[in-house]
């Protein structure tokens, strides 16, 4: 089996391509060509992440893979580009958002009613363009020093309170944040988003180039609060112990958006000529060993009933409320970028 190759897009790359005519090859001088013959996938997810899962498919599928690696919002903008003339089969996205913008353009097309019906209610597209492959759970990490009072909050705008000025972290961008702002634009309104961030700027949180520093921050007490993901407090205690993590995370488990749960997931492009073996591929992705993968290697939320991790003690996804939302409603990046800037977050 002939091995996986993996083109991975360098930021100017990704610049160059954006500049690009619609319908150009994506490949520059330094990459290898991508072939009629071969799975292309484009993924969004981070190679060190799911490289291993992805090195599998030629086995599940038959047929030669080829991926290429950049971000979901870049390899999304990529894929609209190219249009009709992308060489790409499947998109595996870290975030709804960039499926949506795509399902949107009409780039996707439908999955058999057996691929999504295998995943919980409200992780397919209502119209079967794209499936959830995991999720994850927005959190407020805390410092129970400074802030043991978080285990009773219920929303977000709880962080907003002049008590916590100075003390709360995010990392405005990345991904996470963002997406968290697009909920927030979508339950809130264009006003009352643009009055929270306003509030929450007004607080002086302190900014962070990433979720694992702002984990850091908050474990370390130098802040109260912080706006991340949950795995990356599963995966600090998996790798430490929970006797060494002195930060704690709090669901706010409500119909807020703060509670947002996001979803990485998987849609074969419209025009596919691999568009079954892309089927399979998705399949394979929401199988037992892929879901398995995913609760234990990256502390996601497996998406099919039955998978739970045997490496960290995950709250069940079904027990958790979360933001009631159309995940496609995430794919306004662009005004979400335009906000942050306006207010000053970026």
């Amino acid at each position: 089996m002939i091995a996986r190759r993996a083109l991975t897009l360098s930021a100017a790359a990704l610049l160059a391509l954006s500049m690009a005519a619609c319908g150009q090859d994506s490949g520059d001088g330094a990459q290898e060509p991508l072939s009629d013959d071969a799975l292309v996938i484009y993924s969004g997810r981070n190679e060190t992440l799911v490289g291993p899962l992805l090195d599998k498919l030629e086995t599940a599928t038959g047929v030669d893979v080829q991926v290429r690696y950049g971000g979901s919002s870049e390899m999304a903008a990529q894929l609209l580009e190219e249009g009709e003339g992308t060489k790409a089969d499947l998109f595996f996205s870290q975030d709804a958002g960039a499926l949506g913008a795509l399902a949107k353009a009409g780039r996707l097309q439908a999955l058999p009613e057996a691929t999504t019906s295998k995943v919980q209610e409200g992780f397919a597209d209502p119209a079967g363009l794209w499936v959830a492959t995991s999720a994850r759970a927005r959190v407020i990490a805390y410092d129970p020093a400074q802030a043991p009072e978080v285990t009773s909050m219920t929303t977000v705008d709880a962080v907003l309170d002049p008590k916590y000025k100075g003390k709360v972290g995010f990392a405005p961008t990345n991904a996470s944040f963002q997406s968290f702002v697009t909920a927030l634009r979508v339950s809130k309104g264009e006003a009352g988003a643009k009055a929270w961030l306003e509030a929450f700027k007004a607080n002086e949180p302190k900014a962070y180039d990433n979720n694992i520093l702002v984990l850091d921050a908050v474990d370390s007490g130098q802040v109260a609060l912080g706006l991340v993901n949950h795995y990356y407090w599963y995966e600090r205690v998996a790798e430490k112990g929970a006797d060494a993590v002195n930060a704690k995370i709090h669901f706010l488990d409500a119909n807020d958006p703060g509670a947002l749960i996001n979803v990485a997931g998987a849609g074969v492009l419209a025009g596919s000529q691999q568009s079954e073996a892309a089927t399979k591929a998705v399949d394979f992705l929401l199988s037992d060993e892929a879901q398995q993968y995913f609760a234990d290697e990256t502390a996601e939320y497996p998406v099919v009933v039955g998978i739970t991790s045997t490496k960290h003690d995950l709250v069940p996804l079904a027990d958790l409320k979360g933001l009631a939302i159309d995940l496609n409603a995430l794919n306004s990046l662009e005004e979400t970028l335009a906000m942050l800037d306006e207010v000053g977050l970026t």
